[in-house]
């Protein structure tokens, strides 16, 4: 294609899993039974959160905001890798490309902010205990995830606008299955630089800045942890926040990697596809298999039924 602006390029081709083309109907119906597997785990954790009066507190509120959040996030990848994974041409518009790049940057840079949430919750609950309950109102819960909604939502589309600004004038081709920022950037025949330093703000303020804030949170709670005395007063204050780190690990293990790895290579697909699909349809199981509480509620439930 030649030009020398955005309209040179009408659609772009997602290339999903292109060494893997005679196993693209086994591959769509196992991602399928993953997706499902999501969507039915973290709708089950959002309702057992609901249903048992013993979750009403600011923990499980957070987890099921999370749970929510995640439905929304792979909902923005996982049907249209689904239609690509069987259609002939697969392609997505140019403007499809880039509402799917601000939903994916929202929902994921608000994961990140939810995980920095949960671990500033636990931090408060293990290090300043008698002031938990004044502080942890559910007024300031809801604070705590409406603020960084929005401003994930300003954040993303400051960072698609400027995406969107780059000059596609050459390949329509994206090495990945989802129109993200570094396959976009790597098919771009002119990033100016502006952009460039706009979207790379961007990034860390959706990545890099709730990342940091784990970090420094945990830090906190784990120097506490050791300082108590006592190995089942330790474990009890672990076990509270065990299931958190698991998750934030996972999540932020995977996307790093994928991040790292260059746009050209295959396994930034691969590492992708974890912390975009397999790692939200294992979460349900981490915070009900490694939780009581939740393991309690859903047997008083089931029960009822």
């Amino acid at each position: 294609m030649e030009g020398s602006n955005n309209t040179a390029v009408k659609y772009f081709i997602l290339l999903t899993l292109t060494d893997y083309r005679q196993y693209e109907i086994l591959l769509f119906l196992t991602f399928l039974l993953i997706y499902i597997i999501c969507l039915i785990g973290n709708i089950a954790i959002i309702l057992i959160t609901k249903m048992d009066h013993s979750l009403h507190t600011p923990m499980y509120f957070f987890i099921s905001m999370f749970g929510t959040c995640e439905i929304f996030f792979v909902s923005s990848i996982v049907p249209i890798l689904l239609l690509n994974l069987i259609a002939d041409m697969k392609s997505i518009s140019f403007t499809g490309c880039f509402v799917q790049l601000c939903a994916i940057t929202t929902f994921g840079a608000t994961e990140c902010y939810l995980l920095a949430v949960m671990a500033f919750d636990r931090d408060l609950a293990i290090n300043y205990p008698l002031h938990y309950s004044r502080i942890m109102r559910y007024d300031f819960c809801i604070l705590l995830v409406v603020l960084p909604l929005v401003l994930c939502i300003i954040n993303s589309l400051i960072l698609t606008f400027f995406t969107a600004g780059y000059k596609y004038c050459g390949s329509n081709e994206l090495n990945h299955f989802m129109c993200d920022v570094g396959p976009l950037k790597h098919v771009a025949c002119v990033v100016p630089p502006t952009n460039r330093l706009t979207v790379t703000i961007t990034e860390m303020y959706g990545i890099v800045l709730p990342f940091s804030i784990n970090i420094l949170m945990y830090i906190h709670i784990i120097t506490t942890i050791v300082r108590i005395k006592g190995e089942k007063s330790k474990r009890k204050a672990f076990s509270t926040c065990s299931s958190h780190i698991t998750v934030a690990t996972l999540f932020y293990g995977t996307a790093i990697i994928a991040n790292m790895v260059p746009q050209t290579n295959n396994t930034s697909k691969y590492f992708s596809l974890i912390y975009t699909l397999v790692t939200p349809s294992v979460n349900p199981f981490i915070y009900t298999l490694r939780n009581k509480d939740v393991v309690t509620a859903f047997k008083k439930i089931k029960g009822k039924l």
